[in-house]
């Protein structure tokens, strides 16, 4: 399948998508508001909520914004490349997670992204009165899975 019918095919089916997939699909969270599907051989995951969504969205680009400097980046208006996006997401979400339940802090996953968030929304009111500099923290201790070796 080329890449462009892909896409095509993939705004189709999915109208709207999880904000958190590269996350999702690393296997690093899950979320009461995504449903997993397949397209050719990759997998993608939808969001069933609008709101969600866009809670979701504001989260991202607020820790997008605060991680520019830590990962190098000079302003962050948008997706970044792949291994990055997955350290944001995965990071900020552990991150939140830690704050928010200190006793998970060394916890590997998130098991509701939406529950989470909106747990972090009824504490501080708005995502901008989060403490960020710990967030970072600990997007830039995340590493996700090590490169593979190529056969020959």
């Amino acid at each position: 399948m080329e890449e462009d019918e892909y896409r095509s095919t993939y705004h189709e089916i999915n109208d709207r998508r999880c904000v958190f997939e590269k996350s999702v699909n690393s296997r690093r969270s899950t979320c009461e508001h995504g449903r997993r599907f397949n397209l050719a051989d990759r997998e993608g995951v939808a969001c069933s909520s609008e709101a969600g969504n866009r809670r979701c969205q504001v989260f991202l680009d607020m820790i997008r914004r605060n991680a520019s400097f830590a990962l190098q980046q000079r302003h962050i208006d948008g997706p970044l490349p792949h291994a990055k996006e997955v350290k944001v997401q995965t990071g900020g979400l552990l991150g939140l997670q830690g704050l928010l339940h200190p006793q998970q802090a060394e916890a590997g996953q998130v098991d509701n992204i939406a529950g989470l968030l909106r747990e972090a929304q009824d504490r501080y009111s708005e995502f901008e009165q989060l403490p960020y500099t710990e967030l970072v923290k600990t997007i830039v201790r995340f590493e996700g899975r090590s490169k593979r070796r190529r056969r020959r």
